[in-house]
This record gives C-alpha cells, structure tokens and sequence, in this order.
C-alpha cells in the first residue's frame, strides 16, 4: 500500500473519530437535558431555597426578637396552605426557654384573611391588654414572618374588626417588613427598650412632675424626638396632667453642640389645657435636659423664633433646666 494511500486512510478515521465524538457530546448533553427537564433538578434547587423561610420569636427579655430557620412543608405556590402553616408555628412556643411565639398565649387570634396582597389579622379584646413595649415586639415577629409569602405586601392588623392604633389614637395602617427593618441584616436590634423621664403638669397646672415611661423605639429616630413625640401625646394615668396641644407636629429636632433645636408647627401655639405658659414649655426643656448631651433647648414654631407663647413668653433665646417647677 502506498503511502498516500496510508495518510488518506488516517485522514477518514480522524474525522470518523472526531464525528464519533461530538456526536457522543451532544447525546450526553442532550440525556442531561431530559433527565434535568423531567426530573426538576434545577427546580429542586429553586424550590428547595424558597422552601426555606425564618420565623421570628420574640426573646424571653422583651427586648427584642429573634429568628430562627424553618423549612415549609406546604407547597410553596399554595399560598393558602404556607399561610396557615406559618401562623401555625407563630402559635405554638418554641422547645428553647430563650424565646416565644408571638400567638403563644398572650393574644388570640380570631381569623384572618388575605386581600390584594394585604392580609388582614384580627384578634380579640385580650389584644388590648398586652403590655405596650410586648405588643410592638409581638407585632413586629408577626409581620416580618408573613410578609416572606410572596403573596403578602402588608400586613394589617384589627381588633373585634376595628383597626388598630396607636396610643394617640392614629390607626397604624398596613406594615411591612421595613415598618420594624431599616438596615439590611439587622433585625429588630435596630430597636431598642429605654426608660424616659417626661415632664408633665399638675393638677392645678402650675408645676412639672416626674414621670417614667418605658418604650421600645426604633434606633434610626433620634432618642430626643421618640421623648418628645411620647410627652405630646399626653399621660397615660390620672396622677397627672398633658401639658402640650397633643395635635402638635414636630418639624425637625436636632441637637449640636450642647442645644436640642426644637421647631414645632403652629399648633403648638393653641394651648388647650389650664398650665402657665412657663409650665408647658419647661415640660418640653426639662424632659430633653434629661439627655446627657443636651444642655439648653431651642424651641421655634414653623422656622420663627420670634414668638411670644401664650401671648407671655418670649421664645426668642435658649432654654435650661428648671427645678424650681418641679413638684414631688
């Protein structure tokens, strides 16, 4: 045999070889395919990781809440099933003394439903009776757990069919998971429980007397403006008396430099109540005195200093701490 004859049939078997195994490739890629295809392996793995969800507890403490993994057992695109399931596990405590569900026993939830991605929960009168800094903690687990349903963009919570609302009166509306999460990562640490001092009037009206108030805020608002929004909106016992028109706004509150900047709208200026003037506004200056960092307070109405309170004193300059008015 020659040897062209030789290198020709080389040739053919290279390329007979080479088809050989490009044909073999595309019959594997092609079994991979199908077996992927009808056995959902790519959709294993999607459903295995939307499967995968927390539940949030609040902590024994009351201080916080905290969120532990937890794999679904209803089908994830069975919005109805996921619901109940997730709820479910929201009522019953957990194993771990460390942390509770929120539907564990304190508050009892009469039904719910779902609407326009808004689901709605109502609970009974026993709602009412849950300590406040409890109540914000409960609420907060409740809605970070249930608005994971893909299905669910706000959660709005009634009590006897009523909406509910905060302690001046305004109804709290639809929640999301930001109306308790600002920073991504952090969850409700980014609120914090802390004991206020406000200053509020005597029956005469006359004199400022010490109250203590714990409240859970979240720590994106500054301490001064959670302090004041809480001595707006009045007292909540009989012992004493609301010193500032609880319709009140607050424009801005800064603090530099040792001053807290106070500029509150003009409804401020509308006193309701029977105190003198120098009452009113020293509940405002001794209750931010109370910070470590402020030493003197501004207050102006609507960006304008030049104000006479009361028709008697002038806001025009600072203001510091006053003992004198303070009745034990």
């Amino acid at each position: 045999m020659s040897s062209d004859s030789f290198s020709l049939k080389n040739k053919i078997s290279s390329i007979i070889a080479g088809r050989a195994l490009l044909a073999l490739i595309l019959a594997v890629c092609m079994v991979l395919t199908a077996c992927s295809k009808g056995s959902g392996i790519s959709g294993s793995f999607d459903e295995k990781d939307a499967n995968e969800v927390k539940i949030y507890y609040v902590n024994t403490s009351e201080t916080g809440i905290i969120e532990r993994d937890y794999t679904l057992t209803s089908d994830i695109d069975d919005t109805e099933a996921v619901l109940a399931e997730l709820i479910e596990q929201l009522s019953s405590n957990p194993d771990s003394f460390s942390y509770e569900a929120p539907l564990g026993g304190r508050i009892a939830l009469i039904d719910y439903s779902l609407t326009d991605e808004s689901l709605i929960l109502n609970f009974d009168e026993s709602y009412k009776s849950v300590e406040h800094v409890t109540e914000i903690l409960d609420r907060a687990a409740m809605v970070r757990t249930l608005t994971q349903i893909e299905a669910v963009k706000t959660v709005t919570f009634e009590v006897n069919g009523n909406p509910l609302t905060d302690t001046a009166g305004n109804v709290i509306g639809g929640m999301t998971e930001d109306t308790f999460i600002y920073n991504a990562g952090n969850e409700i640490n980014t609120y914090e429980k802390v004991t206020l001092t406000l200053y509020f009037t005597n029956e005469e009206g006359d004199g400022l007397i010490k109250v203590y108030r714990t409240i859970v805020f979240n720590s994106n608002i500054s301490i001064e403006r959670v302090a004041l929004e809480q001595l707006i909106a009045g007292p909540n016992t009989d012992e004493v008396y609301p010193t500032i028109n609880p319709q009140t706004t607050i424009n801005s509150i800064t603090v530099r430099d040792g001053v807290c900047y106070v500029d509150l709208d003009s409804t401020f200026t509308t006193e309701p109540y029977t105190v003198t003037a120098q009452t009113a506004i020293y509940s405002i200056v001794n209750t931010l005195s109370e910070f470590t960092d402020v030493n003197k307070v501004q207050i102006t109405v609507d960006g304008n200093k030049d104000v006479k309170f009361m028709d008697s004193l002038s806001l025009s300059g600072t203001f510091e701490r006053n003992l004198e008015i303070i009745k034990e």
